[in-house]
């Protein structure tokens, strides 16, 4: 028994996998376990999580994989370091986080007492790690492979040609060039000032014009090859200590754009500012210049290997718009990208990456994302009798335990109704997308239900969307592509006859950002939303993650919680179905 534990550590995402004899028993970010968004340090919760799903000690994790290779591209660092001369703040905050990778098998035993590691750790280069997490899970044999995101280990994009169980890197973008830099900067420009608030920049985008495109052109120059330039005066990240926090909390980034930005594009928005429609032009434009330089990238890979198959990773192949726009903007046809594209899948690149260096025959297809911790129905009722209390005082009734197929009928009507459901099913989701088992879900055909959502449960921003969940069957018949998209990465546009019958999940651009849903991979989530078929004939669930401004849930009782404090209606959790009123 070959036990393989992935990580990735002291960064964003701080996550945590583990392979035996290269299949994957478990998957999990830290941040569901801590309660804090995008919390970064050491993973040691999810890291214990993995090793107790797998009923495994210590002393039986043959290897240790690592997201990051301080070696990797040493010589350009040196080179950076000599004749920029950086500030030296940014020099010894690495030379402190890679410290703190090293201390890895002392973090390890202090964690587990009387245990000990007496394996081997592996630091596997940033952006190998990012591209063995989409190739070498994808279903192909052979495919064009790319990470694209902010940096890491000194190059913020790589590219090549995956083939079996090998992985040849031909391009790199190096720091401080960078797309995933770019749209981050820009996303603090427009007022959003949080790590990983990009996809607020995305939601933004359709209610503007990308009347700014010429000025985005002179921040991002696209160069043969297939690479990127960025035009540094607008940049502060080589220049200046940014103040990075990646250590036990919330990550926060300091200001990554210059004062010459102003210069182009007027005065930055503040977070309290109002959206205004300069504001949405921008984001249209910062979009629209990302997909430029994306499929500037693309067009030359496909010119290069003549494959008409593409893996992606890395945090910029969350960009789910771009995405949706491949097959129509590009010759590739199939594309593959994993549900934690971002940091946090590079542990499961780390850790496969290790794999295949010792059997070179594929192991694994990553079909589903249900990796993380499940509870059966004896745990759900503990949780649900230490609040009946609590439950009675907010005027909510245990209607039953449900043992037979009614339970999906029974939901299946209360959305129909009009009623806002939490559903709270099975192995808790990889990546930060909720896929039917953490998800809340509502009627698609409401035109009111997005404001409902938004001021009385997600309380946030008015102009992000809401996801579609569909049957797969169903896709030709209410988009105008025909694709697999199991992991909620792509947005494709509604038909036009469609988009007044679902408006709720319609975006102002007539786009959705889909997931396709399987009985094979999710039967109960399939169930459900084929009984809301049977009831309306629509195929579809509006479905949103589980959460309040906080991480998506993972146990019974921060789904209770969240239950309780927002203004849901029906919680379904396990075989138990709790109701207002």
């Amino acid at each position: 028994m070959t036990y393989i534990l992935g990580i990735n550590a002291y960064h964003g995402d701080s996550s945590a996998c583990l392979l035996e004899n290269g299949k994957i028993v478990a998957a999990a970010e830290e941040e569901r376990f801590r309660r804090i968004k995008h919390w970064a340090g050491f993973p040691e919760l999810a890291i214990r999580y993995c090793l107790e799903e797998a009923g495994a000690g210590l002393e039986s994790i043959q290897h240790v994989a690592i997201n990051q290779n301080a070696k990797a591209n040493l010589v350009r660092k040196l080179a950076y370091v000599l004749l920029k001369r950086p500030d030296m703040g940014m020099v010894l905050e690495r030379i402190r986080n890679r410290r703190q990778r090293d201390n890895l098998p002392i973090l390890l035993s202090r964690m587990f007492p009387g245990s000990s590691f007496k394996g081997r750790i592996h630091q596997v280069e940033h952006h190998l790690a990012h591209l063995s997490s989409a190739f070498l899970v994808s279903p192909f044999d052979e495919a064009v492979v790319v990470s694209v995101d902010g940096f890491g280990d000194f190059s913020s994009g790589a590219w090549g040609v995956g083939h079996g169980s090998a992985i040849r890197v031909s391009g790199r973008v190096y720091y401080p060039h960078s797309l995933g830099i770019f749209y981050q900067a820009l996303t603090q420009f427009l007022g959003f000032p949080n790590y990983g608030d990009e996809y607020k920049v995305m939601g933004l985008a359709p209610y503007g014009r990308p009347v700014y495109l010429t000025e985005m052109r002179r921040i991002v120059r696209l160069e043969r090859g297939g690479a990127y330039r960025l035009e540094l005066n607008y940049f502060r990240h080589h220049t200046h200590k940014i103040g990075y926090r990646w250590e036990n909390s919330a990550p926060a980034v300091g200001r990554l754009y210059s004062d010459s930005l102003q210069e182009i594009l007027g005065p930055p928005r503040k977070s309290s500012d109002p959206l205004e429609q300069h504001h949405y032009d921008l984001a249209a434009s910062v979009q629209a210049m990302y997909e430029e330089a994306f499929f500037h990238l693309l067009d030359t890979l496909y010119s290069k290997y003549g494959c008409n198959s593409i893996a992606l990773s890395g945090g910029c192949a969350m960009n789910s718009v771009a995405n949706g726009k491949i097959r129509r903007k590009t010759p590739f046809r199939k594309i593959y990208i994993q549900p934690a594209a971002g940091d946090a899948g590079g542990a499961i690149g780390a850790a496969f990456h290790v794999w295949h260096k010792m059997q070179p025959r594929r192991t694994c297809y990553m079909d589903h994302a249900y990796w993380g911790p499940e509870f059966d129905n004896l745990q759900i009722e503990r949780v649900l009798r230490k609040s009946v209390d609590a439950l009675e005082r907010s005027g909510c009734r245990i209607l039953f335990e449900e043992k037979d197929q009614d339970i999906w009928r029974f939901t299946a009507e209360a959305i129909a109704e009009g009623k806002v459901a939490g559903w709270f099913q099975g192995r808790m989701e990889w990546g930060p997308r909720a896929l039917g088992n953490r998800s809340i879900l509502c009627d698609p055909r409401r035109p009111d239900m997005k404001d409902i959502l938004n001021h009385k449960i997600k309380r946030r921003e008015s102009f992000r969307p809401f996801a579609p969940s569909i049957l797969r069957e169903h896709v030709s018949e209410w988009f105008e592509e025909d694709d697999d998209v199991p992991f909620m990465m792509k947005v494709f546009q509604v038909r036009e006859e469609k988009r007044s019958v679902i408006p709720a999940v319609t975006h102002v651009d007539g786009s959705g950002r889909l997931q396709t849903v399987y009985k094979a991979t999710n039967p109960k989530y399939y169930r459900l939303i084929e009984a809301f078929f049977r009831i309306t004939g629509v195929p579809i669930l509006l479905n949103t993650s589980f959460n309040e401004n906080e991480p998506v849930v993972c146990r019974p009782e921060e789904a209770l919680d969240c239950f309780l404090r927002t203004k849901m209606d029906i919680l379904v959790i396990g075989n138990w179905m709790i109701m207002r009123g």
